[in-house]
């Protein structure tokens, strides 16, 4: 009795793990850029190339619609996201709006120990711009200011803020090949470092003016 009510758990836990690789592997290439926004999702394509069935691909794509990655047509199937200039630019004001309330909120920081999270990004984005893994860096770039946010101990506004990032990446991902063009690798690691400098002293206007200048609306142009 217990191995025929075993065998429904089993399928669901192989097919909920089909769904979180196929999420991985899509969401992967998606923010490093290699899917271009507005691109087409066929899935007769991404059965074949996943290795999997309609049913845990339709489900990896509705979750990744959730977060903002994919959207559906009508009549037209599944595609990367877009969004517009107005989505980009409402989408940095809030992250604006948000990051200047955390600042607010968390600093001075109560124990050296807490810029840990900053100080792992800050070495994670190094190892990346060593080895020219783009979306590494892109990665450990987003995990900086969500530790940067998370100092402030609010659990939702992390979660929100992280989810802003993650939209804001598909274009970020644009800048990045750019910045790799036509500046210095260690550039974006050198604007960290000032960054996390600011927060350790403590002072949140110091911070908010950092950040300001930090070069997010680059990803505007």
């Amino acid at each position: 009795m217990s191995d025929v009510a075993a065998s429904p758990v089993d399928g669901e836990l192989e097919s909920f793990s089909l769904v979180e690789l196929a999420v991985l592997r899509l969401s992967r290439e998606i923010l490093s850029g290699k899917s271009d926004p507005g691109q087409r999702l066929v899935e007769e394509q991404l059965t074949r190339r996943l290795g999997i069935s309609r049913a845990p691909l339709r489900e990896a794509l509705r979750l990744l619609a959730q977060q903002g990655l994919v959207e559906h047509v009508p009549r037209r199937g599944a595609r990367v996201a877009t969004l517009s200039d107005r989505d980009v630019a409402e989408l940095y004001a809030v992250r604006d709006v948000l990051e200047r309330h955390a600042v607010e909120s968390a600093l001075p920081v109560a124990q050296d120990s807490d810029l840990s999270g900053l100080r792992d990004a800050i070495e994670r984005m190094r190892e990346a711009t060593a080895s020219e893994d783009r979306l590494g860096v892109a990665e450990a770039h987003r995990a900086f200011h969500v530790a940067v946010v998370a100092l402030a101990g609010n659990r939702q506004l992390t979660v929100i803020y992280e989810s802003i990032l993650v939209r804001l990446q598909l274009y970020m991902a644009v800048n990045l090949r750019r910045e790799s063009e036509n500046a210095q690798p260690s550039d974006a690691v050198r604007r960290h470092e000032r960054l996390l400098k600011a927060v350790a002293a403590g002072e949140p206007a110091a911070v908010i003016a950092e950040l300001g200048a930090h070069g997010g609306r680059s990803y505007l142009d």
